[in-house]
């Protein structure tokens, strides 16, 4: 429950009263001091909210223009008002999308997930080029941070060193420039093969 709490920023009481209400409407299993776990209901509405979320956001930057660092509230308040025929419509408009502007994936209308095997930018292969595919950290400072760096999904780049004494490793990006990064910011880059 107190990880629950930081991570919505809430009093573990308050984390607590909204588990017991998740609880009541069949969505979380909930034993007290082991923990939760969504039902297959919880996992079904979770998708669901999860699909909306990112939807709007991409279609929040793709057609409205707006930076990816400041799209996470504005898509909090429009996932809740909009009607499954919008989203619907959204999410054609798009082309159909399967990530969203971060990377992460977009649940399909069935409730299917693709997964990419990604892994983290300090554990790539030193001298081979790969493709940005996600960044885990999206607190609007970092993304900005990313956005500066050109560290973006889609990008191309290519570990040229890593040393772990240091905790460093410098990333070409495609090309145009080098940058250094602590092997913490890089761990919140996820990268898959580039393609063939």
């Amino acid at each position: 429950m107190g990880e629950m709490a930081q991570a919505l920023e809430v009093t573990p009481g308050t984390a607590t009263t909204m588990i017991k209400a998740l609880f009541e409407a069949g969505l979380v299993e909930y034993e007290p001091r082991l923990g939760t776990r969504l039902t297959d209901r919880g996992v079904i509405l979770a998708l669901h909210v999860l699909r909306r979320h990112r939807l709007v956001e991409l279609f929040l930057v793709q057609t409205l223009g707006m930076g990816w660092a400041e799209i996470h509230e504005e898509a909090e308040q429009l996932e809740h008002v909009m009607s499954d025929r919008l989203i619907e419509r959204i999410d054609k408009k798009l082309g159909h999308p399967t990530v969203d502007p971060h990377g992460d994936p977009i649940p399909s209308a069935q409730g299917k997930v693709n997964v990419r095997p990604l892994l983290s930018l300090c554990d790539a292969p030193i001298g081979k080029f790969v493709v940005i595919g996600r960044i885990a950290d999206q607190g609007e400072s970092f993304l900005q941070f990313a956005e500066r760096n050109s560290m973006v999904p889609g990008r191309i780049v290519r570990l040229k060193t890593r040393d772990d004494t240091s905790g460093v490793i410098s990333v070409e990006v495609e090309g145009e420039k080098t940058v250094a990064l602590g092997i913490t910011v890089a761990t919140k880059i996820e990268v898959e093969p580039f393609p063939s």
